[in-house]
């Protein structure tokens, strides 16, 4: 979710929207453009890329107007502007006009750079929309989208919704609203998995899950399914390996509350409860077992077999059989 500073009046009189994330960057336009319409229906908006935005256009879009009228200047890619064009927006920022809000959209590298300091040498609110490359940063805009709707949703399910989808912040807030649209109450991952069991990344969880569950049928019957839907063998190994390497961390960690082994493996509290739940069956053996079976299986999936599903349901099934290994003793 956008970060903003303290002065969080959309109708300031210049808001600067610094990062790459580009839902983030439209919704900090957005907010802007609602504010100054819920003061002024009439509100004139201009959405003008560096292209458009020629020495001198600045000052004629925010002169005096007769007629005295809110309006909104937007100004997208606004470290691409030319040098000429560079300073009329510096001068402005200097002495902004009565009833117009400029809306300074910037990537926040070093190209242009003078600009966005200027900017806050000047006192813009400023709204940050950094790029969510991290897992960590997703699952927190999916449990901001939830919340901003006043709707309840829970941990397994956010991360459910950000396996399926991936990263792309568009369809993840789209993915939000449909699930708060169609689904009353709560929102658990049972009804994620309903909507999005389709999507590569949830399904090769659940192959994972179901195996290191040591629930082999289950887990043979969810991988058929995957490979039968186009999932990538790639993508599947991927998961197996996760799945197990969750199981080796936790079972040689010391002992603690979820929160404390979290920072320590590096791992959601919520997963914590999860693996500890998967772990039961496992030995230090079964884990070694289970890991050379991934490590051959992704090298028969990479070329280095003739059948990349039988190399997967072997894997699966040698995974199923080490969740057991406890039992077997």
């Amino acid at each position: 979710m956008a970060r903003k500073t303290a002065n969080d009046d959309p109708l300031a009189p210049v808001t600067v929207a610094v990062g790459q994330e580009d839902l983030l960057l439209d919704r900090a336009v957005q907010e802007v453009v609602a504010a100054a319409k819920a003061a002024d229906a009439d509100t004139d908006v201009r959405d003008l890329t560096p292209d458009q935005l020629h020495p001198g256009t600045l000052a004629e879009l925010t002169s005096p107007s007769l007629f005295a009228e809110r309006k909104v200047v937007v100004v997208r890619n606004a470290q691409d502007l030319p040098a000429d064009t560079i300073k009329d927006v510096k001068a402005y920022l200097g002495a902004p006009a009565e009833e117009i809000t400029l809306v300074l959209l910037h990537a926040g590298a070093a190209k242009g750079k003078g600009l966005l300091d200027a900017a806050r040498k000047a006192g813009a609110r400023e709204v940050a929309c950094p790029k969510m490359t991290k897992p960590a940063d997703r699952l927190a805009f999916v449990r901001g989208e939830f919340r901003a709707v006043g709707r309840s949703a829970t941990p397994e399910a956010c991360q459910a919704l950000v396996d399926a989808i991936g990263s792309d912040l568009r369809e993840l807030a789209s993915a939000v609203s449909q699930l708060v649209a169609d689904v009353e109450g709560t929102i658990d991952e049972a009804v994620v998995g309903r909507y999005y069991t389709g999507r590569a990344e949830a399904s090769s969880f659940t192959v994972a899950d179901r195996a290191v569950e040591g629930r082999a049928a289950e887990a043979l019957e969810a991988l058929r399914w995957s490979l039968a839907t186009g999932v990538a063998p790639v993508l599947i190994t991927s998961a197996l390996a996760q799945g197990v390497r969750a199981i080796g961390k936790l079972s040689s960690a010391r002992g603690g509350r979820p929160a404390d082994l979290a920072r320590e493996l590096g791992m959601p509290p919520w997963k914590i409860d999860r693996v500890r739940q998967q772990m039961r069956g496992w030995t230090p053996d079964g884990v070694a077992v289970a890991l050379r079976a991934v490590a051959e299986a992704d090298a028969g999936v990479k070329g280095g077999g003739d059948d990349p599903e039988y190399a997967l349901e072997k894997a699966v099934v040698t995974i199923a059989r080490a969740a057991r290994s406890r039992g077997r003793g």
